[in-house]
């Protein structure tokens, strides 16, 4: 059809009813048009009309009638780009019948002003922002160049005044136009200046976009976690079934690819960029308490859904094939983006209470830390799936709430007893209230220096016991170290002295009978050597009971002689070890190596003593794998310099005069504990000379 008449058939149907079908050919023919026209006073005819067309803004489709104008205007702009680079523009020569035109001939600057010159009064200034979006996106998107510097500087800040203009009357704007405005800011801010970044109302903006992401265009304020429940079958074999053709999972797939989720990285970063250019720091607390409503809306969903009774590591039991292929990994997706969201806007807001002295006044900065950790108490049952420490802006969040919290003792003692497990004192049966305590344990144990001995037996001893029963459930060796190191962390508290000396046997017991079933190589080595510091001096227990830490060590040595010497099974090995290592070993060598990280830690007369029986106790490692395994961290605590001044020159003396190095290094029991041939200098010649023929 010629260009002339697409234009006029394509005019008429701007005006008509708003029909799906009709719509598209009107897009399709729209995008053709404004590549093909080559008078500038059509493409702004084309733009104005369009921006007023009933047939396109009078059906309700949310945000993809939006998401369809920027694109049109991005696919328009690359396709003008891309002529013009080919060859089509003006500024060529004339062309002939024997070399078309590409296009409408029209240059990229004069084609964007010609479509802005269609930006006017008759149309919103929300749909201004998607125009002007879609322009600079397509023209300069990417690494193209395809505007003039001084036209490229107007267009971005004709964008930011748009959208400044938007946020001063959102009443009469409406949800639609904010959130047009909100799409088309997230798509074009990448490009954007700093200067013009800073025209920004970030005060009026910020609230909008928390709002935009939690609310029906985001993630409908967990309603469609409720909706799942009601499609979850039982079925045979105990199982749940969640159907691929269920209405809950294809709301969840619309849901998936609404225009703001589907670019929420972007969107969550527009967020904490709005919040760290705040200028009103109260917006902060809006934006926070808001958050933390939406994170307590998740959990509560997830809570009241069949699916959630669930352990992880039981899913493949209980649920059906179909359930566990199609239909939870696309849950666990739209989850986790969520949670990433909410964590990188948690950073924003502590970043900002870290630098504004009235968000970190003594007044708001504790409110503000318990906040941000409730909100990742709610979404644990999320992060727990992957690993929080794997995720750097969780750990900032968390840890530096922790810190500015544990400076204000009486609002940290409130906020741990707001999230102490309602079932302390007992391992719950429901995944979700364990998951609870996994939090709460890992949260609590770094409050232990500012807690009254009364309180740490309360809110860490009470909670943890629990889960210091090594004939516990094998599946929980997560909660289980947790448990085992806010044990350690409230025992090594200089004020619980008394508290320590009285719950110290129970804990050794405990802490023994655990490996290797319910702790991990590496948690039994951090757990002993952690109890070896709190045991020797200058440790106050140690002043009261001087013979603890041999005590423990004589038990470990005891252990380790009649240990199985068989590998240990991988689900116990797996992680890495604390000397970096990942290879297989027995619980007779990780016993060794764990007798090895106490040595530092020894007054000097038991080191003199416990140098050689470590020494033997290698030499009783069958594997050799294994023994030179152990080997390699005896000398390395020996030299690594983990041991201070008098402790090496115990070593020193120990490995030159006293055979040590016979024993480490052969298993030869010489030296001073008057082996075969006697005392000899370290590196002397034997009793028999050999010829050297």
């Amino acid at each position: 059809m010629p260009t002339d008449r697409l234009l006029t058939t394509v005019l008429r149907a701007y005006q008509g009813a708003p029909d799906p079908e009709q719509s598209n050919r009107i897009f399709s023919s729209t995008a053709s048009l404004f590549t093909t026209l080559s008078n500038p006073l059509n493409i702004t005819l084309l733009t104005s009309q369009l921006l007023i067309s009933p047939a396109i803004w009078n059906q309700v489709d949310g945000l993809r009638t939006s998401l369809r104008i920027i694109s049109v205007y991005n696919t328009a702009a690359i396709t003008v780009h891309k002529n013009q680079v080919e060859g089509g523009s003006k500024s060529n020569k004339p062309f002939d019948a024997y070399q078309p035109r590409l296009g409408g001939g029209v240059e990229c600057d004069e084609w964007a002003t010609a479509v802005v010159k269609g930006l006017d009064d008759r149309s919103p200034r929300w749909e201004h922002t998607l125009v002007l979006a879609g322009i600079l996106l397509g023209m300069e998107g990417q690494e193209r160049r395809g505007l003039s510097r001084g036209l490229r500087a107007k267009l971005e800040t004709a964008l930011v005044t748009a959208a400044n203009l938007t946020l001063q009357d959102q009443a009469v704007t409406g949800i639609l136009g904010v959130e047009s405005m909100i799409l088309a800011l997230n798509h074009a801010f990448p490009l954007l200046s700093d200067h013009v970044r800073r025209l920004l109302n970030y005060d009026a903006l910020v609230y909008p976009l928390i709002k935009a992401m939690t609310y029906m265009e985001g993630y409908q304020d967990a309603i469609f976690l409720e909706t799942v429940d009601y499609d979850v079958r039982h079925v045979s074999g105990n199982k749940f079934d969640w159907s691929a053709k269920s209405p809950s999972f294809l709301q969840l797939q619309k849901l998936g690819s609404k225009p703001l989720v589907s670019s929420m990285g972007p969107l969550s970063r527009l967020i904490a960029h709005a919040i760290e250019n705040l200028s009103v720091p109260s917006r902060v607390l809006e934006t926070l308490d808001h958050l933390v409503a939406f994170s307590g809306k998740l959990l509560t969903a997830w809570q009241r859904n069949k699916l959630s009774e669930i352990d992880p590591s039981e899913e493949a039991t209980f649920l059906t094939p179909e359930t566990l292929r199609i239909t939870f990994p696309l849950l666990w997706q739209v989850l986790k983006t969520a949670m990433f969201a909410t964590v990188l806007i948690l950073r924003s807001i502590i970043a900002k209470t870290l630098i504004t002295p009235y968000l970190s006044s003594n007044e708001l900065a504790p409110g503000i830390a318990s906040k941000a950790l409730t909100a990742l108490s709610n979404i644990q049952f999320i992060s727990s799936r992957m690993g929080s420490n794997a995720f750097s802006a969780y750990t900032f969040v968390n840890l530096t709430s922790i810190d500015i919290l544990s400076c204000f003792p009486m609002q940290s003692g409130d906020f741990l007893r707001s999230i102490i497990p309602s079932h302390a004192g007992q391992i719950p049966a429901h995944p979700l209230h364990r998951n609870h305590d996994l939090f709460y344990l890992n949260t609590v144990e770094h409050f232990t220096l500012i807690m009254s001995p009364a309180t740490t037996e309360s809110l860490i001893l009470t909670p943890a016991s629990p889960y210091l029963n090594p004939s516990a459930n094998a599946h929980l060796v997560e909660i289980f170290e947790a448990a085992h190191s806010a044990m350690l962390s409230a025992l090594a508290a200089p004020q619980n002295g008394p508290l320590a000396a009285k719950s110290l046997p129970f804990y050794v017991e405990s802490l023994f009978n655990s490996f290797p079933t319910n702790l991990s190589p590496r948690q039994f080595r951090f757990a002993f050597k952690a109890l070896m510091q709190i045991t020797s001096p200058p440790k106050q227990l140690a002043a009261s009971e001087p013979m603890l830490a041999e005590t423990l060590l004589e038990m470990l040595h005891h252990r380790a002689l009649h240990a199985p010497t068989a590998p240990l099974p991988p689900s116990v090995n797996e992680g890495a070890q604390p000397d970096g290592q990942t290879a297989a070993l027995s619980e007779q060598a990780v016993l060794l190596l764990t007798l090895l990280d106490a040595l530092p830690y020894l007054p000097l007369g038991a080191l003199e003593e416990w140098l050689p029986l470590a020494a033997d106790l290698l030499a009783a490692v069958p594997d050799a794998g294994m023994r030179e395994r152990c080997r390699a961290r005896f000398w390395e605590v020996l030299e690594s310099g983990e041991m201070d001044v008098e402790r090496s020159a115990v070593c020193v003396w120990w490995w030159g005069s006293r055979g040590g190095r016979e024993r480490v290094l052969f298993g030869a029991r010489g030296g001073g504990d008057g082996g075969e041939g006697g005392p000899f200098m370290s590196g002397a010649l034997g009793a028999q000379k050999e010829s050297r023929l």
